[in-house]
């Protein structure tokens, strides 16, 4: 037993080290990690998978990134930069769905942490969700009752997924759900982790009412697994600089598509022209 917790507590440090190496780097070779390592590239590539399965990085031929690419949309702490105006512009007009004793699902997309502050302006509310940073900002408002959905905690997301989450997601009845997504193509959306699906799945089940909040960036994303239509949401927020063709197609399929103006990327495309 000793021997065995010493390989688990070796496995573990050696993989922290990785992902320490690749947040550094950038890219980082699986032959140089075995050297560096002192392990066999079969075992590297275990540990790589490990880390791509966390959201820490991307396997790539010959190596593995943690650069933000169409098929990678970097750890949770990274995108929590990355469109802030925006995901605030849309988290206002979100706001506006929202109403006093409603039971409201909110995922854990930085894009709907904007949606968190605001729901002390409606109190009292019930809260459901996975994302520490959520769970944590909710717990000090007082007109709130939270209820924090449990299962394994994916540190790259923040937030906890998998089975066991879908599974406690199945326990409750939300007015509404507040989601967003990696990507949107071909009017659906799709993400880079199976994990993900599985929970967001368990949370359009669980809800009355289903808002999806989504910036212009997604329609450039590609994501690997498909988690539903668009047409599945009774609202699609999206801001004024998503590409006016994807927007038209998808509301000639039935999508009930709201654009919120004065997204600073929409406002440089103008002043542009």
């Amino acid at each position: 037993m000793a021997g065995a917790d010493a390989r688990t507590d070796a496995q573990e440090e050696r993989r922290n080290r990785l992902r320490e190496l690749v947040t550094n780097r950038g890219f980082v070779r699986t032959a140089e990690l075995a050297t560096e390592f002192g392990v066999s590239v079969m075992t590297i590539h275990r540990d790589l998978d490990a880390l791509q399965a966390q959201g820490w990085l991307r396997k790539v031929r010959g190596g593995a990134s943690c650069l933000p690419s169409t098929q990678f949309h970097g750890s949770a702490s990274e995108r929590m930069t990355t469109m802030v105006q925006t995901k605030q512009l849309l988290a206002r007009a979100a706001a506006t769905e929202l109403a006093p004793g409603q039971v409201v699902m909110i995922d854990d997309s930085t894009t709907c942490l904007s949606l968190v502050r605001h729901l002390a302006d409606h109190t009292p509310i019930t809260a459901i969700s996975n994302s520490l940073p959520a769970i944590t900002a909710l717990a000090r408002e007082p007109g709130v009752a939270l209820i924090a959905l449990g299962g394994t905690y994916f540190p790259a997301y923040d937030a906890f997924m998998g089975a066991h989450t879908a599974q406690s997601v199945q326990s409750f009845r939300a007015d509404v759900l507040f989601m967003s997504t990696t990507a949107v193509t071909g009017g659906r959306c799709y993400h880079m982790s199976p994990e993900t699906v599985q929970v967001k799945r368990a949370m359009m089940a669980a809800a009355a009412r289903r808002v999806l909040i989504i910036d212009h960036t997604k329609f450039a994303n590609q994501g690997l697994y498909a988690l539903a239509p668009l047409t599945d949401f009774d609202l699609v927020l999206v801001d004024d600089a998503a590409p006016a063709a994807e927007v038209r197609r998808l509301r000639d399929s039935g999508v009930h598509v709201r654009t919120v103006t004065g997204s600073p990327a929409a406002l440089r495309s103008h002043d542009a022209t």
